[in-house]
């Protein structure tokens, strides 16, 4: 399955099967971690067959069930780490969907004392992502119309293909509370910006998120991301 098959049959999962992921492709996920890590400067770690994070309160109010393996995305305290947690993640789990594993981003909806990962001196976990295969595949969410999200700057008259296909591919990125909080604004010289809509450390996530699946959507097109 291509990344862009990915984004578009990618769902939420909070509901798993009691089938456990294969080792073969749990250190195919490592390795992609691994990857993260190193590119990204993070600290992901892979955490299998522990379901205590996922006991309790939270997780019933989350609705999930049966997590047994899940992503502990830790990295450092300090500027534009959540947006990198984002974009790496998103990576991850398209790739694992690729491989015919269900997803879902948690932000608060598990029991973080419990979660079975190190955390170091200047370090926080930011999120979890859960992994299994799930009862269903998810469903496809309601969303905003795409004119809503993006933005054509000055001297750009229309939004070429690329961008359209790019676009596409935002909108199926998963954010928190599906409010899809960000505005893509193509600027002269093929120039793209995105801007998170709301205040806080979980939209600066889901830019990480968007830009992935962005930058999937725009297949072989050139174009820069604004610094700004």
């Amino acid at each position: 399955m291509e990344l862009i098959e990915a984004v578009e049959q990618r769902h939420s999962v909070r509901s798993y099967t009691e089938r456990p992921i294969d080792t073969k492709t749990l250190d195919i996920l490592q390795e992609q971690i691994e990857k993260a890590n190193q590119e990204g400067d993070l600290r992901f770690q892979l955490v299998r067959n522990n379901p205590v994070a996922f006991k309790g309160v939270l997780a019933k109010y989350g609705h999930f069930e049966n997590v047994h393996t899940y992503i502990c995305c830790v990295g450092k305290k300090e500027p534009n780490i959540e947006q990198r947690i984002g974009y790496y993640g998103q990576r991850i789990v398209l790739n694992a969907r690729a491989m015919g594993i269900d997803s879902c981003w948690v932000a608060g909806t598990y029991n973080k004392r419990n979660a079975a990962c190190a955390i170091f001196k200047g370090e926080k976990l930011y999120c979890v992502i859960a992994l299994g295969y799930g009862k269903t595949h998810g469903s496809s969410r309601k969303s905003k119309p795409v004119e809503k999200c993006y933005r054509l700057g000055e001297g750009v008259d229309a939004a070429p293909a690329w961008f359209t296909s790019a676009m596409n591919a935002a909108m199926l990125a998963p954010t928190a509370m599906n409010r899809q909080d960000f505005v893509i604004t193509l600027e002269a010289g093929n120039v793209v910006k995105v801007n998170p809509t709301s205040h806080g450390s979980l939209p600066k996530i889901d830019i990480g998120i968007v830009k992935c699946n962005f930058e999937i959507g725009a297949g072989d097109a050139r174009f820069a991301w604004s610094c700004s």
